[in-house]
């Protein structure tokens, strides 16, 4: 299924009929992302500390995992949190939990933009994550993501998106003004049709697809022709 893609909508399906007609959790699908992540990052090489930049929804749940496979695997990682912890919901507030017990340290930003503490988090960053916005966004990322987004960008290490860059529309490829300029993009199931689009690639970079155990016939029964 390598030519494959999945809009927004179809990515919400898949798991959908991954955990109501398969018993397949969403909590297995995220542990299996974020593994797949890491083990992508440790295959490019990683040489420094790594910075996981986290939303408030699944995508920051996945960046949870990530950072738990890494500091598994003996990497220095850091969790920086644009989001209160009390408005985390669902399969990433299971994983912020868990985050929580153990080394890692995690640093958090709730609402709030504050350059100078990022710039000093981010200093020595072999890599950036960016965890933030996933495939629901649309639109221009609200502050304090915004300004965010443009710092993280300005930063020397190279950045690797989980799922998408946040906010390029993965449905139709057109960039927010606040966009993550990836050097990789690690996405899952499938590929997403706005990343084929002729402006996209400058913020996708290079772009891995991962399996992350949905089944095959939940992906072939969400694209069959609805009649």
């Amino acid at each position: 299924m390598n030519n494959t893609t999945l809009t927004r909508e179809q990515s919400r399906r898949v798991d959908r009929v991954a955990a109501e007609e398969f018993g397949l959790s969403g909590l297995v699908l995220m542990e299996n992302a974020g593994r797949g992540v890491a083990d992508v990052l440790c295959g490019l090489g990683i040489s420094g500390p790594v910075v996981i930049c986290c939303g408030k929804g699944n995508n920051a749940g996945d960046g949870f995992v990530v950072a738990r496979h890494l500091d598994l695997r003996g990497h220095a990682v850091r969790v920086l949190l644009w989001a209160k912890p009390e408005e985390l919901t669902g399969d990433a507030e299971v994983n912020f939990r868990i985050l929580k017990k153990t080394n890692v340290p995690i640093e958090i930003f709730g609402n709030r933009h504050d350059p100078q503490r990022l710039a000093e988090l981010l200093a020595d960053g072999a890599w950036i994550v960016d965890a933030l916005l996933g495939t629901g966004a649309r639109g221009e990322p609200r502050p304090p993501l915004d300004a965010a987004i443009d710092q993280l960008n300005a930063a020397p290490a190279p950045k690797l998106a989980v799922d998408l860059p946040s906010g390029l529309d993965c449905d139709t490829g057109t960039a927010a003004r606040h966009t993550i300029r990836a050097t990789e993009t690690c996405t899952f199931v499938a590929a997403k049709p706005g990343f084929f689009a002729p402006d996209a690639e400058q913020y996708v970079g290079r772009l891995h697809v991962l399996d992350i155990g949905a089944p095959r016939q939940a992906i072939e029964r969400v694209l069959k022709p609805q009649d």
